[in-house]
């Protein structure tokens, strides 16, 4: 059987610099719970939402983070910060191997417009592999609700979907149900981790290949611990969530070619009519986006 042990860190955070109290964290989870193979943060945890902290990736934030993982000889998703390349900034997740080096590094593909200003969106899903282990999707916050990013993920060999979350609004109870869909249709773990205090609203979760809630968390500060096994992916995967359905079979066998993906979503004319992107206007008008950055949210 293929085990591995995840802790999701939902953290009752601050606005400001996070790093020595995600060290202490992670070094809690280490001696409490030996077991654990990989620890998990949310959105932004270490920084909080405001772009002026954007820094260049390799940069101090990333090396400390290094320094965790080797210390503990853990697998570590820093959850994400604001990564500046030239006059571009990026909300990035790096993940960690336990020796330190970077496993990878995924850009948000969907920042949260028309709310997450002066963000720039990345173009490609992202998977790595634990040796030995399976192949991860990063999926960060708002990704997870476009169904395309999960299914590219998953197209690419995900067998586990990790979801650093910074959710504040009611909207986190809709993301739980978007959570437990793209875990059923995709016949994969999703790990939703969100933030808690002053930066989120909590509620993380953890849903398996059946859509199953295998854990949701409350709203304050929690370590949530769990131990997934891959061979069960596998096993729904080849024969269905308890001996039902097999989408992503029923995916590849079939003959349908979905205009959607063939020509891209800028060709729909539904979707044309829809207008610009903008922020909603208490007086029952427009107010414009124009990409500023916001350094309050």
């Amino acid at each position: 059987m293929t085990h591995f042990a995840i802790a999701g860190l939902q953290l009752a955070l601050p606005r400001g610099d996070n790093l020595d109290r995600i060290g202490e964290e992670v070094r809690l989870v280490r001696r409490r719970f030996r077991w654990v193979d990989m620890v998990v943060l949310g959105e932004l945890s270490c920084f909080g939402p405001a772009t002026a902290n954007a820094q260049p990736l390799p940069g101090p934030a990333e090396d400390a983070f290094a320094a965790m993982a080797r210390e503990h000889g853990l697998w570590l998703v820093n959850g994400s910060l604001f990564e500046r390349d030239g006059d571009a900034i990026y909300n990035t997740t790096s993940v960690f191997a336990p020796d330190g080096s970077i496993a990878a590094r995924h850009r948000k593909v969907y920042p949260f417009y028309p709310y997450e200003e002066g963000v720039t969106g990345g173009i490609e899903p992202t998977v790595f592999d634990v040796p030995g282990v399976g192949r991860f999707g990063l999926a960060i916050c708002y990704d997870v609700w476009f169904p395309e990013v999960v299914r590219s993920l998953i197209w690419r060999g995900a067998e586990v979907i990790i979801n650093p979350v910074m959710t504040n609004t009611i909207d986190r109870d809709v993301e739980l149900s978007i959570v437990r869909a793209a875990a059923a249709t995709n016949q994969a773990y999703v790990v939703s981790v969100n933030v808690a205090g002053d930066l989120g609203n909590g509620r993380s979760c953890v849903a398996g290949p059946g859509g199953e809630m295998i854990h949701e968390a409350g709203e304050g500060r929690e370590v949530i611990a769990v131990d997934l096994d891959l061979d069960y992916v596998r096993r729904c995967r080849e024969r269905g969530w308890h001996g039902l359905g097999q989408p992503l079979k029923s995916l590849r066998d079939g003959p349908q070619h979905f205009e959607a993906f063939d020509r891209g979503p800028g060709a729909s004319p539904t979707l044309q009519a829809l207008g610009p992107l903008v922020q909603p206007a208490s007086s029952g008008g427009r107010q414009e986006w124009r990409g500023r950055a916001r350094n309050d949210t």
